[in-house]
């Protein structure tokens, strides 16, 4: 089964890439990785939520957006490589959580784009990881990812 038709069959479709906020580009290759920029969690161009987790943001919607974030740098990395049949693994993903100073559940927050990347991609999702809690982030998001993945 393709990741397209594995996608489709969870009920995903890639979104369109989301543009850069900044100087810089959504993804790049360099050798066979493809690293992607930092993927806020757009829907249709727009952030679902600003805030703090642990404040204004709850920490199961922030999971929810760890996903959005996920599935936007999947969109990321196929616009440099084509297809996600190409991925033979996912590397690493780093994601940053914009934490109130008490809040201290940054790993259950990013497991929404980890758990993303184990139901598309199986086996060869298992990645490495780090959950930092930060104090702002672009845009005000409540959450922010980005993935390194082996391809050939």
């Amino acid at each position: 089964m393709s990741i397209e038709e594995r996608m489709a069959e969870l009920g995903l479709e890639l979104p369109t890439v989301a543009a850069p906020v900044a100087a810089y580009v959504p993804a790049v290759v360099s050798g066979n990785h493809v690293f992607t920029s930092g993927q806020l969690p757009f829907v249709d161009g727009a952030l679902p939520a600003t805030g703090k987790v642990g404040a204004s943001v709850t920490a199961e919607d922030a999971k929810g957006y760890a996903r959005q974030c996920a599935l936007n740098a999947l969109a990321a990395a196929a616009s440099v490589i084509g297809s996600l049949d190409r991925v033979t693994r996912v590397v690493k993903v780093v994601g940053f959580v914009s934490s109130d100073p008490a809040f201290t559940g940054q790993p259950g927050v990013i497991n929404g784009a980890s758990e993303l990347l184990g139901e598309v991609f199986g086996e060869i999702g298992q990645h490495a990881r780090s959950a930092v809690g930060v104090a702002v982030l672009p845009l005000d998001s409540p959450v922010e990812v980005e993935l390194i993945l082996e391809f050939a």
